[in-house]
């Protein structure tokens, strides 16, 4: 009995909080609505478009021009020949892991870019006197390196976050 009467005395006070909380709320969403009209536009991008830079690891052999970055991740780029001479390279994308060897280059071709079926890599070796590009081996890790060269072999060493491996290879 006493519950009740002190719920009947205090019922319009907290109603009249209730109502004072929902009138707040609506007014600053006005509020908000009215500036979002004033303010200019921000949506607008505006869309940088990249330049080509040389690779210094490519020993200023090649020159590259931003494809795809991946948010702390690689980055996949377009490469061409420095010295402007038409290469098999412009049909494909690559990443920025390049090493030089006797042979030519190692080069990183992504099958894909995109993000769901990544990593996807085929492993090349680019050689700049014949214009040609053999894929090596497919590598589905993004930390992968050469780990030895000998005459006729090179060892790629690749870990995936859980397990690890190495592949041997005849160039």
């Amino acid at each position: 009995m006493i519950w009740n009467g002190i719920f009947i005395l205090s019922y319009p006070i907290l109603a009249s909080f209730g109502l004072i909380f929902i009138g707040i709320t609506y007014l600053f969403s006005t509020f908000s609505k009215i500036i979002t009209r004033i303010k200019p536009d921000r949506s607008k991008k505006i869309v940088v478009a990249t330049e080509w830079e040389i690779l210094p690891q490519s020993q200023e052999f090649f020159e590259a021009k931003l494809e795809k970055q991946i948010l702390f991740g690689p980055s996949a780029v377009k490469l061409r020949r420095k010295d402007g001479v038409p290469s098999v390279l412009n049909d494909y994308v690559f990443g920025k892991k390049i090493k030089a060897i006797e042979q030519g280059f190692i080069l990183e071709k992504w099958n894909s870019l995109d993000l769901k079926e990544l990593p996807n890599f085929d492993i090349c070796l680019y050689d700049p006197s014949k214009d040609s590009l053999r894929i090596l081996t497919t590598i589905t890790c993004f930390d992968w390196h050469l780990a030895e060269e000998k005459e006729q072999q090179l060892l790629f060493k690749w870990f995936d976050g859980t397990q690890g491996g190495e592949c041997l290879l005849e160039v």
